[in-house]
């Protein structure tokens, strides 16, 4: 057997591991096969005779694509990297449908998927690789760019934060929850009565210029203009989930566990009085998310 069918087929072996990896860093199937198939454009590239343990070496690579993509989320071009040749396809080289990226999010789990949106791209790599996939941290560390004790305070502060999401808050927030749960359920059905019923006639909700519809303002005040805004927004109302905000109820909107939108509520005397949406990356990764089951 020559080398580089050798390499073909210990890529192979590993494609199901390396895949899990990509997914967990980044959330969506199209994009981990993306990052799996550029680990193996580099690993045809670099000369790997001195390599002993090629699993860790091609987890690592992954794991450096995947970080890249993480920073650059909001510049990169939407393409998938080209086929190149002699690649080897994934999966009869056929690309995922909902459907199957749905079953893989159920099974890594939405709360923390939502809550591994919440980090920061060197925060999710290192929790990623550590907590999931037992790769130590003086590994871990020249990925990040950091020391090994660096790298550990990573995964630490990730683990905080994704522990914290699982320990849902005793304090009492179910007159809370019940007024949001009732928007949530209006929304869905698209019961234009029962999504006046609670708003406060003077609700005021605001939204991230970048999740503001064409021909809309940021601001919006009183029921109607409103329920106007929600029926714009239905179309999201299928992905949305009640979850915990900064301790507060209120809902993410999270595809197959990405956040896109949080939308943060303010309730008095059983009415929903003012709406937050935030869109805005940075302030979607400062949130404290727990996800609530319904």
């Amino acid at each position: 057997m020559d080398e580089r069918a050798w390499l073909t087929g210990e890529f192979e072996s590993k494609r199901s591991h390396l895949r899990g990896v990509a997914y967990r860093m980044l959330g969506s199937v199209s994009e981990a096969d993306d990052a799996v198939q550029e680990a193996w454009i580099r690993l045809n590239r670099s000369d790997t005779s001195e390599v002993e343990n090629l699993g860790g070496w091609l987890t690592t690579v992954v794991a450096r694509v995947c970080l890249d993509m993480l920073r650059s989320r909001g510049s990169r071009r939407e393409d998938p990297l080209e086929t190149q040749a002699g690649e080897p396809a994934a999966a009869g080289d056929q690309r995922i449908d909902p459907e199957e990226e749905a079953v893989l999010a159920d099974s890594v789990g939405l709360a923390l998927l939502v809550v591994l949106e919440t980090l920061t791209p060197a925060e999710r790599l290192a929790f990623v690789l550590h907590d999931m996939f037992a790769v130590p941290y003086d590994e871990i560390a020249p990925v990040v760019g950091r020391a090994p004790d660096a790298a550990r305070q990573l995964a630490s502060r990730a683990r905080r934060r994704v522990q914290g999401a699982a320990a849902v808050p005793d304090a009492d927030l179910s007159r809370q929850r019940e007024v949001v749960d009732a928007f949530l359920s209006a929304s869905r059905a698209g019961d234009f009565d029962a999504l006046l019923a609670v708003l406060d006639p003077d609700v005021v909700l605001r939204t991230d210029p970048i999740a503001v519809p064409p021909g809309f303002s940021q601001e919006a005040r009183g029921a109607m203009a409103v329920v106007r805004r929600a029926v714009v927004g239905a179309r999201y109302a299928p992905h949305s989930q009640l979850a915990l905000l900064d301790g507060v109820v209120g809902l993410v909107i999270a595809p197959r566990g990405r956040l896109i939108r949080a939308l943060a509520f303010t309730v008095a005397g059983g009415r929903i009085t003012e709406i937050d949406v935030i869109a805005d990356t940075e302030r979607l990764r400062r949130l404290e998310v727990a996800v609530l089951e319904r």
